[in-house]
C-alpha cells in the first residue's frame, strides 16, 4: 500500500500562515509524508499533523480558510463532492490558549519560509505490542555523565536514566529521526517506524522519569521550523548533540507541579516527544490514587524554537487507558493517543503557567472525569468539569489557564 499524506494550513483574514510552526498556542507542522509499499494508494490530509476528512479540506478550501502546505495543490480532489456536503465546522483558527502542540505564552511567532524547502516524511506509529510501559519505573543512572561516543548505537541508554517505551518497537527510544544536512539546516527528515533502529544518520529520542526531561537536542534543526532532538548515531557510536546544556541524559525541569489522580483507575498522561518527532509518547502512567511531578520546562534554558521560548504539552487519556495504549499515535477510533479529549500545557516564562484545553479541533469528545488545578497561590482558578471548562471569569469551550504565584500547584483529576 502506498500511504500517501497531503498536509494544509492554516489561512486567516485573506493572508497564509506559510510557516511550518507557529508557536502562538498551536504548533503547525505541515509535512507531505510518503511512505512506499506495495498494493493500492490512500491519501490522508493533516491539519497541524492531525487527520482531517476530505469534506474539511474542501471545505476549508472553499472558504479559503485551508491551503496546502509546502506549494502542494492536489488537483480535481473536491470535484465529486457537492458543496452542500461541506461540514457544519471547518477546522477554524484556535483562540488563546487553545490546546497547543507548544505554547508559547509570551510572543505570537511567524517565521519566514527558509530559501530552500526541505522534505520530510513520517508514518502514524502502528498499534502497540503487548508490552507495557511503566513510566514510574526506577531510573537508574540519572547522575551519571553520558559515555559520549562509547556506546553502539543498539545499546538503549538505560544505564544513563532514560526509560525505555518498549511498546513502540523502536529499540526502547521514544522516537527516532533519520536527517540529512544542507549547509546549517537540516533538510529532510524521516521519521522511524516500529521496528527500525537507532542507527547511522539518525537523532535517538529517548523518555526520562516523571519530573525530568531529556536534556539532548542539536543546534542545526529543521530548515522550515521541524524540531529534532535526542542523542546523534554517528559512526555506529552513540553522541550527545547538547552537552553545554549536560551531559547526562536527563536533567530536572523546574519543580513544584505535579498531577494526582484521585479516579481509584489508572489515568495515562503523555508528553510530547519536543524536540523531536512531536509524538506524544513520554508517558506518565498514574495509579488509582497515585501522585506524580509534572516536567515543568525552563523556558530560558530549555529548548527554544527559532530564539523562542517553549514550553510542554501532555494529553490526557480517558481512565482505564494503560501508556503503552494512549501514549503513542492513534488513528481516531477511540478518544486516545493524540485523539484524547484534553491536553495540559505546563511551562515557566516570565512566570509559571499552567493550563487545561480541549484538544481541537483534532477532536470534540469529552473527558470522562473532571480536573482541576489546586496550589498553593494561584492567579485565579481553572478547572474542567463535565465537558466545560471554568476560570474565575466564567465557563469557555476552549480552556483556562492560570499563573503560579507561588509555591506549588497540581493537576487534579476527579
Amino acid at each position: 500500500m502506498k500511504f500517501i499524506t497531503v498536509a494544509l494550513t492554516l489561512a486567516t483574514a485573506g493572508s497564509l500562515v506559510t510557516a511550518q510552526h507557529h508557536h502562538q498556542h498551536r504548533h503547525h507542522q505541515h509535512k507531505r509524508e510518503d511512505v512506499v509499499e506495495s498494493g493500492a494508494t490512500v491519501v490522508q490530509y493533516e491539519l497541524d499533523g492531525k487527520p482531517i476528512s476530505l469534506k474539511e479540506v474542501c471545505a476549508g478550501l472553499a472558504s479559503q480558510k485551508l491551503k496546502f502546505a509546502n506549494n502542494d495543490h492536489p488537483t480535481g480532489i473536491c470535484d465529486n463532492l457537492s458543496s452542500a456536503a461541506a461540514p457544519a465546522s471547518t477546522p477554524e483558527v484556535t483562540p488563546a490558549f487553545a490546546p497547543a502542540q507548544f505554547i508559547e505564552l509570551s510572543s505570537v511567532v511567524t517565521p519566514a519560509s527558509p530559501t530552500s524547502a526541505p522534505s520530510s516524511e513520517a508514518v502514524q506509529t502502528p498499534a502497540a505490542s503487548s508490552s507495557s510501559a511503566s513510566s514510574s519505573s526506577t531510573a537508574t543512572g540519572l547522575d551519571a555523565d553520558f559515555p559520549d561516543g562509547e556506546l553502539d548505537c543498539s545499546t538503549f541508554p538505560s544505564q544513563y536514566g532514560a526509560i525505555p517505551l518498549d511498546y513502540l518497537n523502536l529499540g526502547g527510544w521514544s522516537g527516532i529521526q533519520y536527517v540529512s544536512y544542507a549547509g546549517n539546516f537540516i533538510n529532510h527528515i524521516v521519521t522511524a517506524i516500529a521496528g527500525d533502529t537507532c542507527k547511522d544518520g539518525a537523532m535517538c529520542s529517548y523518555a526520562c522519569p516523571p519530573g525530568y526531561q531529556k536534556s539532548q537536542w542539536p543546534s542545526t534543526q529543521g530548515a522550515t521550523g521541524q524540531s529534532v532532538g535526542g542523542i546523534e548515531c554517528r559512526n555506529g557510536k552513540l553522541h550527545l548533540t547538547n552537552p553545554s546544556l549536560s551531559k547526562k541524559l536527563c536533567i530536572p525541569g523546574v519543580g513544584g507541579v505535579s498531577v494526582q489522580n484521585t479516579l481509584g483507575e489508572t489515568v495515562s498522561v503523555c508528553r510530547t516527544d519536543y524536540p523531536g518527532t512531536e509524538s506524544e509518547t513520554i508517558p506518565i502512567g498514574l495509579g488509582g490514587n497515585d501522585l506524580q511531578p509534572l516536567t515543568c520546562p525552563d523556558g530560558e534554558t530549555y529548548y527554544k524554537w527559532q530564539g523562542k521560548t517553549t514550553s510542554a504539552q501532555y494529553y490526557v487519556n480517558p481512565k482505564g487507558v494503560t501508556p503503552d495504549e494512549g501514549c503513542q499515535w492513534g488513528d481516531g477510533t477511540l478518544p486516545i493517543g493524540n485523539w484524547a479529549p484534553v491536553n495540559l500545557g505546563v511551562g515557566l516564562n516570565k512566570g509559571k503557567w499552567l493550563s487545561i484545553f480541549q484538544n481541537s479541533p483534532t477532536t470534540s469528545e469529552k473527558l470522562d472525569f473532571n480536573i482541576k488545578i489546586k496550589g498553593d497561590n494561584l492567579s485565579g482558578s481553572c478547572k474542567y468539569e463535565n465537558g466545560v471548562f471554568y476560570s474565575e471569569t466564567g465557563s469557555s469551550s476552549s480552556g483556562c489557564t492560570v499563573e503560579v504565584m507561588s509555591g506549588d500547584a497540581t493537576f487534579v483529576f476527579y
